[in-house]
């Protein structure tokens, strides 16, 4: 139907019959002649349509509506000097149409303009709803090259490092491994139940134990939890697995692989090794596990100095075994004013929302602190100079304190820091700050079921442990490290792994400590630890969320814009209104019954 596509076209084509196929993008009648600007998935070219030519063909033209699908046959001409378009590879150009064929006509009125140009005034609701038009804009499709062209990089590099790609089952068994899983009924089991895959995690260590040695696989994964800008109910991994070796190997295998993928698609060749920090260091200095380390504003621990001083809040937070922090806004006496952190104000709700009570605040003018309160009717001239010290805080700076929980202080501040940043434009968009993660507690402690649940998986190893002593974590289970890690990227997470428990023993203490019973440990995980009674070798791998390293390797703000058909933020596909109801005949095959609690 056609021999050429709008991006192959250029001068050297002038005076050659040429046959496109595409949509009308713009149609503009100019005294007499008729110009159509012809988009197809490649770009776009003018094409030309004269009276003279014949009257048919004008009056086809003349019905011509914006997305109407044609064919058109002509000779590429040469434009008018005055007429170039300098924006376009085709503006040099045009085509006069000889023939013209109308492929599909346009039956309703577009829900949006498909325009380029007003694709930021589209919501995004209506821009799912009608996902195939948002593609044919161009933009999104763009998208979708860059991110294929990611995976071909990815699957070049690991091939030529000696990978076996295998793919691993999606309907597989419901295991406790952190999120809600995605259930699917089995119909010739009645009353059993499949799981959609949180991560191939059993797979891919079943795979070593069977002598593959080196997989990748690119993953759909499923984890029913809320949303937010970087999160899908399904989503994408770049699973990675590998045996005998360490994490060291790991870590320098998976660093090589990033900057081979920065230095194809942005041309971008980063030399440096990627700094590392332990999970101790970083929640401590910036109070998550992946922070941005493009700007300062790093938390400082404030306990020794105003724990004793006598102000209610500081006391009870330290007496109950939790933190004060504070965070340094340089210039903030001038760039943030009081309304902003006190209760009411923007600053002081984003700690509220984190979960914080609220926030203080102390200004620095000269060597002396103003603050709001009882906090200065109760500082001396020690607790003065200690404040500034620790917080290296000068004339002019703002002072935001949080305290309580260490848990939700560090998260609070995290935030806060990062709303500010923000605001403050403090972020400069063109650096890589990337960054690993290492030295990962084993377990963190669920005050509510008053429990231990794995930091990472119950599957990583833990450090310095050894097998015969396994039972050492019974008593060193607060101080047990993992041999896990993190590699984040400005504050998000691309990827994490760790060395994985190969010894049977091992990974049976480690499950019983997440409170799992042995006959549980039987019923969910038997097939495993079966598995590794029978010779599995050292081992351990990554994931890398391969929507995110798309998101930023584009630039935008959501993983929705890297995937072709995303659920919102509901988790449901406005396009074909799943999730929905299904027929009675097909739960009565399944032996469901659905009853609604009034």
């Amino acid at each position: 139907m056609r021999n050429k596509i709008c991006d192959q076209l250029n001068n050297s084509d002038i005076g050659q019959l040429v046959n496109l196929c595409g949509w009308v993008d713009r149609r503009r009648d100019h005294g007499g002649v008729i110009f159509i600007d012809l988009r197809d998935h490649s770009g776009f070219l003018q094409i030309t349509i004269n009276p003279n030519d014949g009257a048919n063909l004008f009056k086809q033209a003349e019905t011509l509506r914006n997305e109407t699908v044609i064919m058109v046959s002509g000779i590429i001409n040469e434009r008018p000097k005055d007429s170039i378009n300098k924006n376009l590879s085709t503006g040099e150009i045009e085509l006069k149409v000889k023939d013209l064929q109308i492929l599909n006509q346009i039956k309703n009125n577009l829900p949006f303009p498909v325009s380029i140009h007003d694709y930021e005034n589209t919501k995004e609701e209506l821009r799912l709803k009608y996902r195939y038009l948002d593609l044919r804009r161009g933009k999104l499709l763009e998208n979708l090259k860059t991110r294929h062209k990611i995976i071909q990089v990815i699957r070049k590099y690991l091939d030529d490092f000696g990978f076996t790609e295998v793919e691993t089952p999606l309907l597989t068994k419901s295991t406790p491994e952190g999120a809600r899983d995605f259930l699917v009924p089995a119909r010739l089991s009645n009353g059993e139940f499949f799981a959609l895959p949180q991560s191939p995690q059993l797979f891919k260590q079943l795979l070593m134990v069977g002598g593959l040695d080196k997989y990748y696989q690119i993953a759909k994964c499923f984890r029913d939890e809320d949303l937010r800008a970087d999160r899908q109910p399904e989503f994408t991994q770049l699973d990675i697995e590998m045996s005998f070796v360490s994490e060291e190997e790991i870590i320098s295998f998976n660093e090589k692989l990033i900057k081979k993928i920065w230095q194809d698609i942005l041309n971008i060749k980063l030399i440096d090794s990627f700094p590392r920090m332990t999970w101790h260091s970083a929640m401590e200095n910036y109070g998550t596990d992946r922070p941005d380390t493009r700007y300062g504003m790093l938390l400082k621990d404030l306990g020794k100095v105003l724990g004793n001083i006598g102000f209610n809040i500081f006391t009870k937070a330290i007496q109950s075994g939790g933190s004060i922090k504070s965070i340094t806004i340089k210039g903030g006496n001038e760039s943030i004013s009081n309304v902003r952190i006190k209760p009411g104000g923007d600053i002081f709700k984003v700690a509220q929302d984190a979960g914080a009570g609220g926030l203080a605040f102390i200004r620095v003018k000269g060597n002396e602190l103003e603050t709001i309160g009882a906090i200065k009717n109760n500082l001396n001239q020690n607790h003065i100079s200690l404040i500034l010290k620790v917080t290296e805080a000068e004339d002019g700076d703002l002072i935001l304190l949080g305290a309580g929980n260490t848990q939700v202080v560090n998260q609070s501040l995290d935030r806060v820091r990062q709303y500010i940043a923000k605001d403050l434009k403090l972020i400069d968009k063109n650096k890589w700050n990337f960054l690993w993660i290492t030295d990962f507690p084993m377990f963190e402690r669920n005050e509510e079921e008053k429990r231990y649940e794995a930091l990472h998986h119950p599957f990583c190893s833990p450090k310095n442990i050894k097998f015969e002593n396994s039972k050492e974590l019974k008593g060193k289970i607060e101080h047990s490290i993992a041999n896990a890690y993190d590699i984040v990227l400005n504050g998000l997470e691309l990827g994490g792994g760790s060395l994985r428990i190969h010894q049977a023993e091992m990974q049976r203490e480690v499950l019983r400590t997440v409170g799992l019973t042995d006959n549980q440990i039987d019923e969910k995980f038997g097939f495993l630890i079966e598995a590794l009674e029978m010779g599995a070798p050292p081992h351990g791998g990554i994931a890398f969320g391969l929507d995110r390293i798309t998101m930023l390797i584009l630039g935008v703000d959501s993983i929705r814009e890297t995937i072709a058909f995303p659920k919102n933020q509901q988790a449901k596909c406005l396009l074909s209104n799943a999730p929905s109801n299904v027929s009675n005949s097909q739960l009565k095959e399944l032996d469901i019954e659905i009853t609604i609690d009034e």
